[in-house]
C-alpha cells in the first residue's frame, strides 16, 4: 500500500439543505473509492479539517469548508528512471521529467510522481508545478518555489508568454505536402474522457509544426504549441497524418496494456524561453534528452 506523504484537498461545495454528511459527499465525489473505505479512513483519523484535526462521522457539513485526505493506492507502479534538476533559485525549479512519470499524483500514482519526488529530494514542501505535460511525455517542467511570486510566473503560461519547443519522431508514410504547418482547431474532451477530440466551433488551440528531416518512414519534427490544451500536440500531429511513434491514443485508441519501458512515446518537451517577470531578464532552459531518428 502506498500512502501519499502530502495531503490532497477538496472544498465542500454549496448544497441544498438538509446538508449531506461529509461521508456521503466524499463517496459521491470520488466514486472510485467505496463508501466503506471512506468510513474506515474517517474512523482511523485520516480525513482532516482546516486545522489539521481528524473529522468524525458526525462532523457537520459546512459549504466552502476544506477537507484534507491522503491518497492511498495498492501496488503503486515504480518508474525506474530518474528526473534531473536543471535549475533552482529562490523562485523557480526547472526539472527534466523521464517518460512514464506523472507530474502530479493521480490514478495509480501517489508518491511516484515528479512533484513528490522533488519535494522529497529538495525538502521544499510548498513546491508547485506551473504547468503539466503528459505522463508519457519526457522533458521540461517548471515549478514555483515561492508562493508569494507564484502568480507572476503562472500568468506567463496563462497568457502565452512562454515559447515552448517540443521534439517528436513520427511516422511519415507518404511524401508530405510541405514542411511547415499551422494547426488551429477546437479541442474538447472526448470519450473515453482521457482522450481528446476536435470539433467545430471557436478555435481554442494552435500549434506550429516543422518537419526537419526524414529517414525512411520516420520524420523528426519541431513543435511549437501556442496554446496548452491536453494532448494538443499528439492530436495535431495525428490530424496532419503523422502519428507520433509509440502513441497509444492517437489516431486510434489501442488496447490497454501495462507500460512498456522499451517503447516510450517519442515526444520531448525540449526547450522553454521567457522573460523573468521579476528581473526582466530573458531565461532559457533546455533538456539534455534527445530523440533518435
Amino acid at each position: 500500500m502506498s500512502i501519499s506523504k502530502t495531503p490532497s484537498v477538496v472544498t465542500l461545495p454549496k448544497a441544498e439543505k438538509p446538508y449531506p454528511s461529509i461521508l456521503a459527499f466524499l463517496a459521491s465525489a470520488f466514486p472510485g473509492i467505496s463508501r466503506d473505505t471512506w468510513a474506515q479512513r474517517i474512523r482511523e483519523g485520516k480525513v482532516l479539517d482546516d486545522n489539521g484535526n481528524p473529522i468524525a462521522a458526525d462532523t457537520e457539513y459546512t459549504p466552502s469548508k476544506r477537507i484534507f485526505y491522503f491518497r492511498e493506492v495498492e501496488n503503486e507502479p515504480v518508474i525506474p528512471f530518474p528526473e534531473t534538476i536543471l535549475f533552482q533559485n529562490d523562485e523557480l525549479l526547472v526539472a527534466c521529467k523521464p517518460h512514464f512519470l506523472p507530474v502530479i499524483p493521480g490514478g495509480r500514482f501517489v508518491n511516484e510522481c515528479l512533484l513528490n519526488r522533488l519535494r522529497e529530494r529538495t525538502g521544499i514542501a510548498d513546491l508547485a508545478p506551473l504547468h503539466r505535460i503528459d505522463r508519457e511525455t519526457a522533458g521540461l517542467v517548471i515549478f514555483s518555489v515561492n508562493r508569494k511570486t507564484r502568480g507572476l510566473y503562472h500568468e506567463l503560461f496563462m497568457h502565452g508568454k512562454i515559447t515552448k519547443t517540443y521534439h517528436a519522431i513520427a511516422e511519415v508514410n507518404r511524401p508530405p505536402q510541405g514542411d511547415r504547418w499551422i494547426v488551429q482547431d477546437r479541442i474538447v474532451r472526448g470519450e473515453p474522457r482521457f482522450r481528446m477530440k476536435t470539433v467545430t466551433g471557436e478555435v481554442n488551440s494552435e500549434s506550429h509544426i516543422q518537419l526537419l528531416e526524414v529517414n525512411g518512414n520516420r520524420g523528426h519534427f519541431h513543435l511549437n504549441p501556442v496554446t496548452g490544451k491536453t494532448h494538443q500536440l499528439r492530436l495535431h500531429m495525428s490530424r496532419l497524418g503523422f502519428r507520433i511513434i509509440n502513441d497509444r491514443l492517437y489516431p486510434d485508441l489501442l488496447a490497454e496494456q501495462g507500460d512498456d519501458f522499451d517503447q516510450p512515446l517519442q515526444l520531448l518537451a525540449k526547450q522553454m524561453t521567457f522573460r523573468d517577470p521579476l528581473t526582466g531578464k530573458p531565461l532559457e532552459f533546455s533538456s539534455g534528452r534527445t530523440l533518435l531518428l
